[in-house]
């Protein structure tokens, strides 16, 4: 008798898309303190944002998606704008201002302004659990970001903290724009064409960018190219799979984990080694993710008699 493979399920494939984008985004962090000794904040945005162009247009290409429906375009021009262009650009510069570990800090501030703003214009549900769980990791966050911060001898300017906060509220606002925008095309499509719409608001940066690859040594190269590559063309992509199946907050909340991983990559990649503080708010971290994903074991384990998958949330929408 012929046996088939068994089938991935969903949830392990949307978990699987969720942790790969934390761990791509956390790497993200050494990455850019590499390549922005080099490069300026718009430079690098806009290299960045040219590499993963050039692999999300070949994916799409090879996998014959096409154009999205009409109703993507609103959310794909504010995720553009907002997201992929204003967020790295304010990443980019705050982090030129303020220490590693403040900066992470107030990033994190983002699913939090996800969460409420997914309850009030998504209409999605904000239980108790997401909001113990987001409060478990914010404080996590601060943990780490205080603790990198007293052991980094960072200083901290106005300038940068307001810039840190505008990447943390365009974080959150591209995502929620992003959103509904996926009931009218696949993750791939929204991502390109947003992908594409930040690449063409940074192409003002294109005289800086020319003027600085000769004089960039290739380790930062390397790195702003690395950005383009996996924590933006392929961690988006991912993260916008995982966006059309799961609630924008509680998908939020998973990001908590990425000052944690920053940790460790920090402690192997550059030789930082971390204080118990900083393992402390790691754990934290963790700790508050996993109790926002977690869901009774009713929930868990579908009724006997049912014979089809249970439906999806009413806020996720399919084409």
């Amino acid at each position: 008798m012929k046996t088939h493979p068994r089938a991935i399920p969903p949830g392990l494939l949307t978990g699987g898309a969720a942790c790969f984008t934390v761990f791509a985004w956390a790497s993200a962090f050494v990455s850019i303190r590499s390549a922005a000794a080099a490069y300026s904040p718009g430079a690098l945005a806009l290299g960045r944002l040219l590499a993963a162009s050039l692999v999300l247009v070949t994916l799409l290409l090879l996998r014959r998606e096409g154009l999205p429906k009409r109703g993507a375009r609103k959310g794909i021009l504010l995720s553009g704008l907002v997201w992929f262009a204003g967020y790295m650009v304010a990443l980019n510069w705050g982090e030129r201002l303020v220490d590693a570990g403040t900066a992470s800090l107030l990033v994190n501030i983002g699913p939090i302004l996800m969460a409420l703003l997914a309850a009030r214009l998504l209409g999605e549900a904000l239980p108790p659990r997401l909001l113990l769980g987001t409060a478990i990791s914010f404080t996590g966050a601060v943990v780490v970001g205080l603790s990198m911060s007293a052991d980094g001898g960072g200083s901290t300017s106005v300038l940068g903290v307001a810039l840190c906060l505008l990447a943390a509220v365009a974080y959150a606002t591209g995502v929620i724009a992003q959103k509904p925008a996926l009931s009218y095309g696949t993750p791939l499509q929204i991502t390109t064409f947003s992908c594409l719409t930040g690449t063409v608001a940074c192409l003002p940066f294109t005289g800086q960018l020319v003027a600085e690859i000769p004089r960039a040594p290739l380790s930062a190269t390397l790195n702003m190219v690395y950005l383009g590559v996996i924590p933006t063309a392929l961690a988006f992509t991912t993260w916008t799979y995982a966006l059309a199946r799961m609630p924008a907050g509680k998908l939020g909340a998973t990001t908590y984990a990425v000052p944690a991983i920053v940790v460790v990559l920090s402690w192997i990649l550059l030789g930082e080694v971390p204080a118990w503080l900083s393992l402390l708010g790691g754990l934290l971290c963790l700790a508050g993710v996993a109790i926002s994903r977690y869901r009774g074991r009713a929930q868990q384990v579908p009724s006997p008699r049912a014979a089809v998958p249970a439906p999806q949330p009413v806020d996720v929408r399919r084409p």
